[in-house]
């Protein structure tokens, strides 16, 4: 007779004990089942005890989390938590320095479970953690692992960042800027200082002035990857915090101490692989550097402003020096007015007066900006682009200045100026930190890739849009292949002509869309549900497989690491945290567990609960795309497991694996890639034997019946 589905089969350990095998029954309160685990053991006094998961980070059983205990787990009986604070929090105040050592060792390991968590703050841990890191008797590895133990606490969000006092930040500050410096501390006083920076702008006002930005770079500098990584997010985080004047000093700055090349040569182009994180962080430089443009982007150029103008004239100069050293010499104002008109308009201006051009935002002067570097920067490749193209009488002249213009606006939309930074991305441009004026100079490859495909396609004026569509897509393909220099960059688009676009084109029609003939079509039909069943294999496949998930808070992008993978036998999730850099766990060292029978439903987007508070703002936009959530019985409630994709593919292999063991549709963007791309592998392989054989649009007509049937052979004449 099978056991009551409240009733679970487990074991409970005890060093220096003999386990003990027993039914643990769900519904009889936690404080009766430690009372039974003790007497069997002659143990007294059961409330000083405490069972908790034997693997893992050995988290504590309460009444909240008992519904994660399931048949076959294993747990050990230990002191309670309340207790155990009070002993680690009594061996810091130890006079031994060996004793202190050990027992920050054992908070360091049980301080990322709630329910110790909440005992130690309760008797103020955090407030004798704080004691030692700001009296920094010892700088090595006592200071290293407060600082780990008080991050730990903090990181479960009872306390607020903000209820630190300045003078405690004002220690971890001076470990930062400390020279000799244990090399186990300093990340760790960076880490905090990002937190703080992050969650209370008043210290992080703070953080700002007592931390040099000279100092961070000879964080960076060292060749200690966790070290520049941590350095780099607090780094990020104070120009995150910094308002756009301060934030444009603070990156002239950082420019001028030459951390653009720096980061070029010893980071990006390292010999250590670049970790996620460091991406990230990069790619928040990126944007914070490239939103700088954003305000030329938005202002519209001024008709009356003297400066702008005396730009304009300088950009129509540039190209007409000649004719324009003719006007100083017996031309009336109204004669030298029409022909500035005349050479603004030959310049690629649609108005006379080029500021109504000019007057669209976005991109606003950003486009004066990027003409007038064009001009002085490549003065020769500018003087081609305009008298070739302004000499021209077989309406094929490619107008430069409406080229411009239009151009700046699609950088701006490829480069993504003027959005807010993601909290998780990390797709930044190599060659962004190639060179100085990284914008400027893209466009002065970009006006010239226009103009030859310009060429390539013989336009006009009224083939404009096309043009720009075409150059769109040179730039975005070649952007995807992340070329490491502009110089690779500007290969490997001019590379990309108008012809190889059209075949890349023809291609993916051809892969996407394959014959529409209703034959094919029938046995595209014919071959769906075998090639669903193989989709659905390889993502419960990937599911076995398992993947390393990243933590998101609510306050900010966190660095730690958990792993899912779903069982052999496809009947368990299971799941835990890793230490990063280390190789994903086997599936029999995960210590959490979830049944597939237990899930209710799969959420994805804004319906999770983990997004569902961070609000609609557009920084959040991707962190919805790739979060997802799977709902299960916890006992008597509904509990919820929450996951933020590494990628958009990731996203999509689990979503549509989850719905597969939910005998739901796979209905991910993936999902019909691959089936699109099995199909026409299939379908090819079955119609090889009818290359070139033309097939009709209708079957071809059934013939009438014959005449007589006196073919038909007799098989019961034998033959002598």
């Amino acid at each position: 007779m099978a056991p009551p589905r409240n009733v679970v089969k487990i074991a409970v350990q005890m060093r220096d004990a003999i386990p003990q095998l027993i039914q643990l029954d769900q519904a009889k309160p936690l404080a009766a089942v430690l009372k039974e685990v003790c007497d069997a053991w002659s143990l007294t006094h059961s409330e000083r005890y405490a069972l908790q998961f034997a693997d893992g980070h050995r988290r504590y059983i309460t009444e909240n989390n008992r519904g994660e205990i399931k048949n076959g787990s294993i747990l050990c009986l230990s002191t309670a938590p309340d207790l155990e604070a009070e002993k680690l929090l009594g061996g810091l105040q130890s006079p031994s320095r060996e004793v202190r050592q050990e027992a920050l060792r054992h908070l360091v390991l049980l301080a990322t479970d709630m329910t110790f968590a909440q005992e130690v703050i309760s008797r103020d841990g955090l407030q004798r953690l704080g004691t030692i890191i700001e009296d920094g008797d010892d700088l090595g590895e006592v200071l290293a692992l407060g600082l780990k133990a008080f991050l730990e606490l903090m990181e479960h969000g009872v306390v607020s960042w903000e209820t630190l006092s300045i003078p405690f930040v004002r220690k971890v500050v001076c470990y930062v800027n400390m020279n000799l410096m244990d090399a186990s501390v300093q990340p760790l006083a960076l880490r905090l200082l990002e937190s703080v920076t992050l969650s209370s702008p008043a210290l992080g006002q703070l953080v700002k002035s007592e931390v040099p930005l000279d100092r961070l770079l000879v964080h960076l500098q060292v060749m200690n990857q966790q070290l520049q990584t941590k350095a780099m997010a607090l780094l990020t985080a104070l120009l995150q915090g910094a308002n756009p004047t301060e934030r444009k000093h603070m990156l002239d700055y950082l420019w001028q101490r030459n951390l653009r090349q720096f980061i070029y040569k010893n980071i990006i182009h390292s010999a250590t692989p670049l970790g996620d994180e460091m991406a990230h962080h990069l790619y928040v430089l990126q944007a914070l550097t490239l939103g700088l443009l954003e305000p030329r982007m938005r202002t519209p150029l001024d008709p009356y402003s003297q400066e702008q103008r005396e730009q304009l004239q300088a950009l129509r100069q540039a190209a007409f020096e000649l004719e324009g050293e003719s006007l100083s010499t017996g031309l009336s104002a109204d004669h030298r007015r029409s022909l500035c008109a005349r050479e603004f308009r030959k310049l690629g201006f649609s108005n006379s007066n080029p500021a109504q051009d000019l007057e669209r935002v976005p991109p606003g002067l950003l486009a004066l900006d990027n003409m007038l570097y064009f001009s002085r920067h490549a003065p020769s490749a500018y003087s081609r682009f305009v008298l070739e193209n302004s000499s021209r009488e077989d309406k094929h002249e490619c107008p430069f200045a409406r080229s411009s213009i239009q151009l700046t606006v699609l950088l701006c939309e490829l480069l993504r100026v003027g959005e807010p930074c993601s909290e998780t991305a990390q797709d930044f441009s190599p060659m962004f930190f190639g060179q100085d004026q990284s914008f400027h100079e893209f466009f002065c490859v970009a006006i010239q890739l226009l103009n030859k495909t310009w060429k390539e396609m013989r336009a006009t004026q009224e083939d404009f849009d096309k043009v720009m569509q075409v150059v769109r897509e040179q730039l975005a393909r070649t952007l995807a292949l992340k070329p490491t220099s502009l110089e690779l960059f500007r290969t490997k688009v001019n590379a990309l002509t108008y012809g190889e676009v059209l075949r890349l084109r023809q291609t993916e029609r051809l892969h996407q869309e394959g014959t529409l003939a209703p034959p094919i079509l029938e046995l595209r039909e014919k071959l769906k549900p075998e090639l669903m069943s193989l989709i659905r294999q390889q993502r419960l496949l990937r599911l076995c497989e398992g993947t390393l998930f990243r933590k998101i808070s609510s306050r900010r992008r966190q660095d730690k690491l958990w792993f899912c993978c779903l069982s052999p036998n496809h009947k368990v999730l299971q799941y835990g945290d890793v230490e990063e850099g280390t190789n994903p766990p086997t599936p029999e060292s995960l210590p959490e567990q979830i049944p597939v029978v237990d899930i209710r439903a799969l959420l994805t987007g804004k319906d999770c609960p983990h997004v569902r508070e961070k609000g609609s703002g557009k920084q959040n936009k991707d962190l919805y795309e790739l979060a997802f959530s799977i709902s299960y019985d916890h006992g008597e409630e509904e509990a919820y497991l929450n996951f933020i994709a590494p990628s958009k593919r990731d996203y999509y292999l689990w979503t549509d694996g989850l719905n597969a063991l939910l005998g739901s549709p796979m209905g991910s963007e993936q999902t019909r890639l691959d089936l699109e791309q099995l199909l026409t592998m299939e379908t090819k392989l079955r119609l090889l034997e009818l290359e070139n054989v033309p097939i009709p649009e209708q079957p071809p007509p059934v013939p009438p019946p014959p005449t007589n049937f006196n073919f038909c052979y007799d098989c019961s004449i034998i033959e002598s």
